[in-house]
């Protein structure tokens, strides 16, 4: 509450707004004086509530001055109350415009816990933002945009934006070191080595500050994987590597693109899902995992993450066990399951 008081505080002072608060005051106190010796039986309690209401151009009606020093005092009330007026509501909504231009052009820092960062901004990112709404998980979570464009680029109330590069100072004016989850992206406008050299020194920024943020970058070239893994990076995904994989299997098994596109989008169909397992199955063996799972849950498990080595198991055998740590990427619509 004292902090509360001392923003507001420092907010009226800021904005010059005690001034014409002590302007207001002065209108009153001269009104209410002026009624209340010139027009008779008029007490300074009622003198008081005619100066407040005529300042404020209310006037209800119940108190009207009869004498011409009364009518007099009335008029300047009047004509100065406007005045003052339009001053305190266009300085207060001079405020708010302020607000919502440095918004939208980036000038604001943010103090968010758990949140979504990504760096750069294309039409990758603009895809990516619309699949990250798509998921209940993230429909309304905060995300922060690290990106040198003019303003921010789509209407999204939950969308923050840092105009600038991905350096340190946008990263902790994004409150890095708070973030769940940090997606580098490459700046299309560069050249492919300037590009993943540019994603690697992101890359290398993040995890200095926050390692414990997980960190998912896009690359062109194969050959920049080593630097970002020598960086610790979470995921790295290679566009070109992943496209031409898609299509050499499109080749030979015609419809799998279909299959992955719609498993990879949380806009059709049922989705991939990363959960935890479920307490009652820690330990238990994959087949009998794999088949309550999809008897409770209409859950398939493709693979098991095994989080004490970071590795993944596809497809594990049947008698494989189940750690408890274990996570479980399924294919399922997003009900009735656990997520990590």
């Amino acid at each position: 509450m004292k902090v509360l008081a001392q923003n507001i505080l420092n907010f009226i002072v800021r904005e010059n707004l005690h001034r014409i608060f002590l302007i207001m005051f002065l209108l009153i106190l001269f009104g209410a004086v002026g009624l209340a010796i010139f027009e008779p039986g008029v007490n300074w309690q009622n003198a008081f509530w005619w100066s407040i209401v005529t300042l404020t151009t209310v006037g209800y009606g119940d108190i009207a001055p009869t004498t011409l020093a009364g009518r007099i005092i009335g008029g300047v009330i009047m004509v100065l109350g406007i005045g003052i007026l339009g001053m305190f509501t266009a300085t207060i909504a001079s405020v708010f415009v302020e607000k919502k231009l440095k918004a939208n052009r980036g000038m604001n820092t943010f103090d968010f816990e758990n949140h979504t960062i990504i760096c750069e901004w294309n039409h990758r990112a603009a895809d990516i933002l619309k699949e990250l709404r798509s998921d209940r998980r993230m429909a309304n979570k905060p995300v922060v945009l690290i990106a040198e464009v003019e303003e921010k680029p789509v209407n999204d109330e939950n969308l923050f934006f840092i105009r600038g590069n991905v350096d340190e100072e946008n990263l902790k004016r994004a409150n890095i070191g708070k973030a769940k989850t940090v997606v580098i992206l490459g700046n299309d406008s560069l050249d492919a080595n300037a590009r993943d050299a540019q994603v690697v020194l992101a890359a290398l920024t993040v995890e200095s500050i926050n390692p414990d943020a997980y960190t998912v970058v896009e690359l062109v070239s194969e050959r920049n994987v080593p630097h970002c893994e020598r960086a610790d990076v979470n995921e790295i995904i290679v566009g070109s590597e992943f496209s031409s994989r898609m299509i050499s299997r499109a080749a030979l098994d015609h419809g799998i693109s279909k299959v992955m596109a719609e498993l990879l989008s949380s806009r059709v169909g049922s989705d991939l899902n990363q959960i935890a397992v479920p307490a009652k199955l820690a330990g238990k063996p994959f087949m009998e995992v794999f088949t309550e799972m999809k008897r409770v849950h209409n859950t398939t498990i493709l693979a098991i993450y095994n989080r004490k080595e970071g590795s993944i198991v596809t497809n594990p055998p049947g008698d494989y066990s189940v750690a408890g740590e274990d996570q479980l990427v399924v294919i399922s619509d997003g009900r009735n399951v656990k997520r990590n």
